[in-house]
């Protein structure tokens, strides 16, 4: 007979935290549906075990959502971009770190509808999570704020919102976007839309 696989005693905060380990991708997969049982098989553990540290199956649900949309790592990344790389450059490895990271929490968009829907700490939560990433995208364009027709902020939320479109279905209804490429969406930033020959060497940009 199959017995579970036991796990070694935690303190409570590491409990909580492997907990919401093993219910982020089960969230991403399943939504509000996913079941107590399936989060305690993945994690190793009693489906009771999860009730000693969450009040109910809602607020381990609410507390995996917060840290999947945690800007932190992203955060984190962008900032750990060279900062002697050219602003193309920058910008694409920014671009990466937020496409993948979006594609990640695709599937949770509607979650919160169900869960946190009257929850006004969550909206602001990801409120703040915006405002850190394009703090961060921001920073990363000011060493080049001379060579930009518009702030370093202004830009940051027309890239923002390239990558969301690049991403989301529900921003890109006509699906007009979803085969853009890193370095498209960069270009279109820096760039434009116009159609432009291949420069010559001596016409490349530094960017």
């Amino acid at each position: 007979m199959n017995k579970r696989r036991r796990v070694p005693a935690m303190a409570p905060e590491d409990r909580r935290a492997a907990l919401i380990a093993a219910t982020i991708p089960l969230l991403r997969a399943y939504g509000a549906a996913v079941s107590t049982r399936q989060i305690a098989e993945a994690a190793g553990v009693a489906e009771g075990t999860i009730f000693g540290v969450f009040r109910d199956k809602a607020t381990l649900l609410r507390a995996a959502l917060m840290s999947a949309f945690d800007p932190l790592p992203a955060v984190a990344a962008m900032a750990a971009v060279p900062a002697d790389a050219g602003l193309r450059a920058r910008l694409g490895e920014a671009v990466a770190i937020l496409r993948a990271r979006m594609r990640d929490n695709a599937n949770l968009m509607a979650v919160p509808k169900d869960l946190m829907a009257d929850d006004a700490g969550f909206r602001e939560s990801m409120m703040d999570g915006r405002r850190r990433l394009l703090a961060a995208l921001a920073s990363l364009m000011e060493p080049d704020r001379d060579r930009l027709r518009r702030s370093p902020e202004a830009a940051a939320q027309l890239l923002l919102m390239l990558v969301a479109v690049s991403v989301h279905r529900g921003f890109d209804e006509g699906g007009d976007f979803a085969d853009m490429e890193d370095e498209e969406i960069v270009s279109v930033l820096l760039d434009g839309l116009l159609v432009r020959s291949s420069p010559t060497p001596d016409q490349e940009s530094p960017c």
